[in-house]
């Protein structure tokens, strides 16, 4: 059982990696609204679930996940200097990197304080049996 929710989570992260790629490089207008937040807020909200994601399904360390987060961040920024009616902006990096640091922490204080408690589980977890 625990096998196939560690898999099903990688399916989402990978998901949730190329759909927010794809939404990214397309053309301004062909974008659809899927959430009420402006564009830093998308990025924000990206880069959060992302994080999130990526620890839980890789188990990478937190330093790791970061500059993952970032470089993606910032590959998606220079492929839109190459997308129809798209440009790139530091301030969305800036956006996707507090999403990064929000997710991290968050991520660090369910393990810390939440799943602690079970001290087996967290040892189950991280061994990735």
């Amino acid at each position: 059982m625990h096998f196939e929710k560690h898999r099903i989570v990688k399916i989402l992260f990978w998901m949730a990696l190329v759909s927010s790629y794809l939404l990214a490089v397309l053309p301004q207008e062909n974008v659809p609204e899927l959430t009420p937040f402006n564009d830093k807020g998308n990025h924000f909200l990206a880069f959060f679930v992302l994080t999130l994601l990526l620890l839980h399904a890789y188990r990478v360390k937190y330093l790791t996940a970061f500059v993952l987060m970032i470089l993606y961040g910032i590959l998606i920024e220079v492929s839109q200097l190459f997308a129809i009616n798209r440009h790139g902006e530091l301030l969305d990096v800036l956006a996707d990197t507090i999403g990064v640091v929000i997710g991290i922490l968050l991520y660090w204080l369910i393990e810390r304080f939440y799943l602690r408690d079970s001290g087996r589980f967290i040892d189950q977890v991280r061994s990735g049996d």
